[in-house]
């Protein structure tokens, strides 16, 4: 019945779209994962289900989009300085995850009795992770400027690279490329243009970039207009020399990373970006074709786990060799526990190529649908997953963690009457403030660039991640006075933490004894803070209000010549 109402691609996507509201309404009030929703949205209307859609170029282009406007939105707040320190783990990490799941991937489809070409397409197609799922599940929950994030981030750019050469090998075998997601090409070609576009960025960001932007800043929605270009033109010529649409879209946005606005740019397209990544979500739902599933129902589960498991075991085992702390390799390993839309197009050309039978592609689908529904879950649950397996992943750690030993800027030992979590603006002020009362103060942050600006004022800091107990045990907690919690919190579709409670209930069991203060921007959470271990709620807009009240009427102004400047990424904004 609803496909004979849909006369138009207009009517086709007004219908996704209240379709889409219904089913992530539906998805809110069971406190799931939007991501699996919007899937559903698409097994819902594709051929499995209603098969209402048929406006598939249109669906398409609004999917590519969202890529390039996500991708362009990671880009713009990467830091160069971030890129140089992590490229040798993400390489590593990356390629040792690609190398490990292949392996192995090859010789499970040979003992669940698949001949040998198949069992290496399934497992190449296995090796491929969904950079888009991961980036909007740590984007959603705030972290991917965390070094996990990072990390992560980098070791899937080094899997699209993968994924680029493979589809140029299989393209040479006798399909286009194009057909397959990614601009046609030799190696040497994509290489070459890859060093080109690069090349290009440097020049844009060093000569252009800022008085460009300053130019367009006249005219607000001028300068949002050139963003969406600029991460729709990389993401076409990324595409076209054979990186793909992932790379050029990153490309673009690091090209305007520098310029004073990219904060305004950042906020203005967050919306945008959701909203065209419904429309990828309900392309991959209705990839997903169910009837092809069912013939390789064991394969699939013996597969999944496989990809659940030990390709973020081989992230942990790979990423405590290099340095870092068991926390960082787990968080950072969970996000390759899922195979990509790319392993189903990978697959679909070895059946174009009749390298493989159609029931390859069912499997495969099968293993995309189990792992990607997991990994959300596991992604989005990651810090409660973490302390159930933490005390049992010692193994891969190894003693001292030199590559995070870095990150950290004072003596753990040495005693500070105040301790910051969360790093901030209001944070900030409050440490620098401390410090001019001749306060010490100690600074707590899981991102680096927080971390960054801190040292830049002379404050003390130490690297590390607020949930994690053990780096709470290790704080020098016996001689501080006062803690004071200005972390954000930012609720997502599943996972409801607070931070805050979290952060009093580990600091009271590491034994602190002295005053807590918490930031809320809720009146309604006061009583919550309070019957949690709070000592003391503060309320920055209502403080500041009566601050100002204070001021207006009469009050003494405090003298602010002497207090430094917040260095910060927060740029004018429009």
């Amino acid at each position: 019945m609803i496909a004979a109402l849909i006369q138009s691609p207009f009517a086709e996507i007004a219908v996704l779209l209240v379709l889409a509201a219904v089913v992530g309404f539906i998805g809110v009030m069971l406190r799931q994962p939007l991501i699996v929703s919007f899937i559903a949205v698409g097994l819902l209307a594709g051929p499995s289900a209603l098969d209402i859609v048929r406006a598939d170029a249109q669906i398409d282009f609004l999917s590519e989009l969202g890529i390039a406007v996500l991708l362009f939105l990671v880009g713009i707040k990467l830091d160069v300085k971030l890129i140089r320190s992590l490229g040798a783990v993400s390489l590593m990490t990356g390629l040792g995850q690609v190398a490990f799941t292949s392996v192995f991937g090859f010789l499970i489809g040979l003992a669940l009795g698949l001949d040998a070409i198949t069992s290496l397409y399934v497992a190449v197609a296995l090796t491929f992770s969904s950079t888009i799922i991961i980036v909007k599940l740590l984007s959603d929950k705030r972290e991917i400027d965390s070094l996990h994030g990072q990390i992560a981030l980098g070791f899937l750019i080094v899997q699209d690279l993968v994924v680029v050469l493979a589809m140029i090998v299989l393209s040479a075998i006798g399909i286009g490329a194009a057909d397959a997601g990614h601009g046609g090409g030799s190696v040497g070609m994509v290489l070459v243009s890859g060093v080109a576009l690069v090349g290009l960025v440097i020049l844009f960001v060093r000569y252009v970039a800022t008085p460009l932007t300053d130019r367009l800043a006249r005219a607000p929605e001028l300068l949002v207009i050139f963003a969406i270009a600029m991460a729709a033109m990389f993401a076409a010529i990324g595409y076209g020399v054979g990186l793909g649409k992932e790379v050029g879209g990153l490309l673009a946005g690091v090209a305007l990373a520098s310029t004073p606005y990219r904060e305004t740019i950042a906020a203005r397209l967050a919306p945008l970006r959701d909203f065209l990544l419904l429309f990828f979500f309900i392309a991959l739902g209705t990839a997903l074709d169910l009837s092809l599933l069912g013939s390789h129902v064991t394969g699939a589960i013996v597969f999944s786990l496989f990809v659940l498991i030990g390709n973020p075991l081989i992230v942990l085992l790979i990423m405590g060799a290099l340095g870092y702390r068991k926390r960082t390799g787990f968080l950072a390993g969970l996000t390759v526990a899922q195979i990509s839309e790319f392993s189903l197009i990978f697959i679909a050309m070895g059946v174009s190529l009749g390298h493989v039978r159609e029931d390859a592609l069912g499997l495969v689908t099968m293993v995309g649908l189990v792992t990607i529904a997991a990994s959300t879950y596991m992604i989005t649950y990651s810090h409660q997953l973490y302390a159930i397996f933490g005390p049992y992943l010692g193994l891969f750690e190894r003693r001292g963690t030199p590559r995070e030993a870095s990150a950290v800027d004072s003596d753990p030992k040495r005693g500070f009457p105040v301790i910051i979590f969360g790093l901030g603006r209001f944070g900030t002020a409050i440490g620098i403030r401390l410090q001019k009362r001749g306060i010490a103060v100690l600074g707590v942050d899981f991102n680096p660039q927080a971390i960054r600006r801190w040292r830049a004022l002379g404050l003390e800091t130490a690297f590390g991640d607020a949930s994690d107990p053990e780096f709470i045990a290790d704080l020098p907690l016996s001689r501080a006075e006062r803690i004071v919690l200005t972390v954000p919190v930012h609720p997502t579709g599943l996972s409801h933490e607070d931070t805050r409670t979290t952060l009093i209930q580990l600091t009271r069991a590491a034994g602190f004894r002295g005053q807590i203060a918490v930031t809320s921007h809720h009146a309604d959470e006061t009583a919550m803070l309070k019957d949690a271990g709070a000592d003391l709620v503060l309320e920055p807009f209502q403080d500041a209000a009566d601050r100002a009240a204070a001021l207006l009427c009469g009050a003494a102004i405090e003298d602010r010549t002497d207090i430094p400047a917040i260095p910060s990424e927060e740029k004018p904004t429009l």
